[in-house]
């Protein structure tokens, strides 16, 4: 130890013998800062300094106007209006040929061109043919390797613009026509259109389903027709052997005629005699509500008692309208079978329909009056006065069912019977032209058997065209209701809650609440809505041991680069090795080593105690401390003279001096051991670190062979643990950094102090050599 340190004194008072050797020494120590602070300063915000870089712009675009909403478009003169307020780049707003050739020249990094149909090829986005709108950017790679990615940057700043104020744009113009609409749907105007719309609606959908009905009644009327045309072709195919049946029928039909006529007459007299009893029966009936009602007082019972009777009797008697009606009914059938071309046929239809009616008037008198009857067999009982109201309004309504009795015969011998007698004189004339019309049908029977069977055909397929029409027309109608009723939920929940109840129900409280949300969203900020649909998510940056700029990220890479040039630099400047006269001084055996020591090298004057690592440490000594100044001074620098972020000072310090300590060693002994080589290595060791350090680019962009050599380099791991001491660490990662970058100083100190004996020779013959040119 006596020796080393005797070597580092005599190197201590040798580098500060003269000014000259001041200077130098100060300037080996500062010109590694001066390479770091150069670097650092330079790089402190580039990204921030864009503004100066000048990219053109040329607006050719002529707009778009639609037909349909007659508005103007121009998204170019959009595009230059918001570019004018952005500094993010220095804007040059020119024609397009001079934009391009000042690309060409270099006078611009970068320019855009928006080209004439820029806005009509945005605006095709509501048409079914769409077409993508392009600008055209001119950018010129030579000038800087890093402008093209900030012009790059600052196109794609251009096109989100576009895309976000398009998109903006297109939202607020929906929410006002939203909002619009929405207010117009409230006013007196469109509620008055909807009741209008409302009631139309309901017409078309009653039309819709009436026709609907009706095609299905014309099918089934065709089905019936079709039945008919299938009996009527085998009517016809054997109407020749019914002709002679029919006529031997038609001459029994005149003998019916004339007992038609008879039984007419019969008919009468027995509707005159039943009609003349049931008059005498209401006689008997008056006197005996009459001693019925004398008998009140005497014997009530008794009254009550007869009057229920004659109350049952008159009910009884309602069978004889009934059958009378009945009668009126099938002769009413019979006479509408009648062709519509008598004249006898309407009139005696509505006699008859007369005659029912006043019959049902009638039997309407016979019911009250049996009502009346019992309730005064109640009353007989309870109230005198009350019995004798009673006896006026039965016996009244006794006179008025003789009246309607007598109206009934009164009408049946004035209308019924004269035309009764008038149809069976039709009836005999009618017989006798059927038989002259059985003639002919005879003859034509054959020609029309076989059009039916075609009739048939086509009535099956009109038939099923027919049940198309009808379920398409029952879907019309359905949907019509449909939209009636989405029309009215729509229009009752827009009026809020203004029915009491509890109402409708869930669904219309659905609607209630989705009508709200909507009146909500149109009476909301249009222009804040349209920025949120515009761009819906928005990017909250959370640093994790944020960083302050840019400058402060690169420093650790730069301070650890000049740290390994500053070690480059002290080993090409000061010698590595000790000469002979410095050993024998430091032994104290004068000026020279004796003759014995043999030649000048290393290890020559091991036998008087100068070992090969005693030479080896007592060199370097100086070499370390140069090196501790160097880090010491570069990390001062950074942190207080650049104001690079540290937030563990001292940390950082520590990083400066073992990368100081480690690059220096490995440099030493490169250049201890194998001479002007050893530099050279040196500085290929530099150059494959600046590369595959990862200190520019993450080391997962590298080629696959720097990936490989990345943890066997000391940069990365120098930088992380800088970088650990600027931001704060994760659990151990500072220590586990310097760990790593400490380990490189054992292969460093074996080979300066083992392997370096082998090719001590081997060095010295390559000096001896390299000498002999001259010029190496």
């Amino acid at each position: 130890m006596k020796v080393i340190w005797g070597i580092f004194k005599r190197d201590m008072c040798h580098a500060t013998r003269n000014v000259i050797a001041v200077i130098v020494s100060m300037g080996l120590v500062m010109v590694p800062a001066l390479y770091a602070w150069f670097n650092i300063a330079a790089s402190w915000n580039p990204y921030g300094n864009t503004k100066a870089l000048k990219v053109a712009v040329a607006n050719n675009d002529k707009g778009y106007k639609s037909d349909l909403i007659p508005v103007r478009v121009n998204v170019g003169e959009t595009i230059i209006s918001t570019l004018h307020a952005n500094d993010q780049l220095d804007w040059q707003f020119v024609k397009s040929d001079k934009a391009i050739d000042g690309v060409k020249s270099g006078e611009y990094y970068a320019a855009i061109v928006i080209p004439k149909g820029f806005s009509a090829d945005m605006m095709t986005l509501f048409s079914p043919d769409i077409k993508h709108a392009q600008l055209k950017y001119y950018l010129n790679e030579k000038i800087n390797p890093i402008a093209p990615h900030i012009t790059d940057q600052g196109a794609t700043t251009v096109v989100n613009t576009i895309d976000k104020t398009f998109a903006k744009t297109i939202a607020q113009v929906g929410l006002d026509l939203a909002s619009s609409i929405l207010h117009y749907s409230q006013s007196p105007q469109m509620a008055e259109y909807m009741r209008n719309l409302n009631g139309n609606l309901t017409t078309m959908a009653d039309t819709l389903s009436g026709a609907s009905q009706q095609v299905t009644s014309y099918s089934q009327l065709l089905g019936s027709a079709n039945d008919i045309v299938d009996s009527t072709g085998k009517l016809l195919a054997s109407a020749t052997k019914a002709g002679k049946q029919a006529q031997n029928a038609l001459k029994q039909g005149k003998s019916g005629a004339t007992s038609f006529t008879s039984a007419g007459a019969n008919v009468t007299s027995s509707v005159n005699t039943a009609l003349d009893q049931v008059s005498g029966a209401f006689d008997q009936v008056a006197a005996k509500v009459n001693k019925a009602f004398d008998a009140i007082g005497k014997d009530s019972d008794t009254a009550a008692s007869q009057l229920t009777t004659l109350s049952e009797q008159v009910s009884s008697s309602e069978s004889l309208y009934d059958t009378y009606i009945t009668s009126l009914n099938h002769m009413h059938e019979s006479v509408e079978q009648l062709p519509d071309s008598d004249s006898a046929k309407q009139a005696l239809l509505e006699a008859i329909d007369r005659e029912i009616t006043l019959l049902e008037a009638a039997k309407g008198d016979s019911q009250k009056l049996a009502q009346q009857l019992k309730d005064a067999s109640t009353q007989v009982t309870q109230d005198t006065a009350a019995a004798e109201r009673s006896r006026k309004e039965i016996l009244n309504r006794i006179t008025s069912a003789k009246q309607s009795i007598s109206n009934v015969r009164d009408d049946y011998a004035t209308n019924v019977k004269p035309k009764i007698d008038a149809l069976a004189s039709t009836v005999s004339t009618l017989i006798s032209q059927t038989d002259s019309m059985i003639t002919q049908l005879s003859g034509t029977a054959d020609d029309l058997d076989d059009v039916t069977g075609d009739v048939g055909t086509n009535v099956t397929s009109i038939r099923s065209t027919l049940g198309t029409i009808a379920k398409k027309l029952d879907s019309s109608a359905a949907t019509v209701k449909e939209l009636i009723t989405k029309l009215e939920t729509g229009g009752n929940a827009g009026d809020g809650n203004s029915d009491g109840g509890d109402g409708d129900n869930d669904a219309s409280s659905s609607d209630s609440g989705e009508s709200d949300e909507l009146r909500a969203l149109a009476t909301a900020n249009a222009s804040t809505l349209s920025t949120l649909i515009s761009a819906p998510v928005a990017l909250h940056r959370v640093s994790v041991y944020p960083i302050a700029n840019y400058g402060s990220a690169m420093a650790p890479f730069y301070t650890i680069l000049s740290i390994w040039v500053g070690a480059i630099i002290l080993c090409a400047m000061l010698k590595v090795t000790i000469s002979d006269r410095e050993k024998a001084h430091v032994l104290g055996l004068g000026d020279t080593l004796p003759r014995v020591a043999g030649p000048s090298g290393p290890g020559n004057a091991s036998r008087w105690g100068l070992r090969l690592d005693h030479e080896y440490f007592g060199r370097y000594a100086i070499f370390a401390l140069l090196a501790l100044l160097q880090g010491t001074l570069v990390c001062l620098g950074d942190m207080y003279f650049l104001g690079v972020q540290a937030n563990h000072a001292l940390q950082f310090l520590a990083v400066g001096w073992l990368a100081a300590l480690v690059f220096s060693n490995i440099v030493y002994t490169l250049t201890v051991s194998f001479g002007d080589i050893g530099k050279a290595v040196a500085v290929v060791l530099l150059v494959m670190q600046v590369a595959g350090s990862g200190g520019t680019f993450p080391i997962e962009t590298l080629p696959k062979f720097f990936q490989m050599l990345y943890p066997f380099l000391p940069f990365p791991h120098a930088i992380d643990a800088m970088h650990a001491a600027m931001a704060g660490s994760y659990g151990n990662e500072y220590l586990l950094d310097m760990v790593y970058l400490a380990l490189f100083l054992i292969p460093s100190l074996l080979l300066g102090l083992v392997l370096r004996k082998p090719v001590i020779r081997l060095n010295n013959w390559v000096s001896r050599n390299l000498e002999s040119t001259k010029v190496m």
